[in-house]
């Protein structure tokens, strides 16, 4: 079982940056995919973005192409995303997730309801005008 905890959620102005970190155990990091996701009052859960096990291949919510940008460390365990020209629609509660089985590559993590995923607890990210 894998946990994993986000950090780096603030307050923040439009047209700011913040960097998130997500840390993993319990299971070995870097034979998953892993990825963020985000949910605004009232609305569904939503992918933002994912990354492979590797580093090497990631994938992009239209809404945060050119904007956000998911990286992973392997040997720390952690996950990052940079957000770059945040918007007040940005704000939302950020949730780091893991692959459940590591045939699930980032894609799938993003894109389908059906694989399982390992939740964190969230951290708030709210901007204002």
């Amino acid at each position: 079982q894998m946990q994993v905890a986000e950090s780096g959620g603030d307050s923040v102005q439009a047209g700011g940056s913040l960097k998130l970190s997500c840390t993993a155990s319990g299971l070995r990091f870097d034979d998953y995919a892993m990825g963020w996701f985000r949910q605004a009052p009232g609305k569904e859960r939503e992918a933002m973005s994912c990354i492979s096990w590797s580093g090497d291949r990631t994938y992009y919510a239209d809404s945060v192409k050119g904007r956000f940008t998911i990286s992973r460390d392997n040997a720390k365990n952690t996950l990052y995303l940079q957000m770059h020209s945040l918007k007040v629609e940005d704000t939302a509660m950020y949730y780091c997730a893991a692959a459940f089985s590591r045939y699930d590559n980032e894609y799938a993590l993003c894109t389908r309801g059906d694989v399982r995923r390992h939740w964190g607890q969230g951290t708030q990210v709210t901007v204002s005008s």
